[in-house]
């Protein structure tokens, strides 16, 4: 099996910062592309940012220039820098990867179990 433990979500004032980490484990032979998802509450999850095997990343429009993704390829960790953050960034924040567990099966999803943020004065 596989798992995503996330951790560094909480409480911060607007304008504050976080950082976000998501440990990959299990049985893994490689990693595509890892990414951070978010979602509001009554809203649906939306992507926040990508970082694919090569290191090249993508980002939501809303958090293009304060949010930053990377990567330690050794640990098969990602994390997510989030600067200048607003109220709207207050989410449930998931860690997600595209796993190939030999070399001969297929990448597939695999989620963490969500940290919370919260942005609120």
């Amino acid at each position: 099996q596989v798992q995503l433990v996330e951790s560094g979500g909480g409480l911060v004032q607007p304008g504050g910062s976080l950082r976000l980490s998501c440990a990959a484990s299990g049985s893994i032979f490689s990693i595509n592309a890892m990414g951070w998802y978010r979602q509001a509450p009554g809203k649906q999850r939306e992507l926040v940012a990508l970082i694919d095997s090569g290191g090249s990343t993508n980002y939501a429009d809303s958090v293009k220039g304060r949010f930053t993704i990377s990567k330690d390829n050794a640990k098969n960790t990602v994390y997510l820098q989030m600067n200048s953050l607003n109220p709207d960034d207050t989410a449930d924040y998931y860690c997600n990867a595209d796993v190939r567990r030999t070399p001969w099966t297929t990448l597939r999803a695999y989620w963490g179990q969500g940290t919370q943020v919260t942005v609120s004065s």
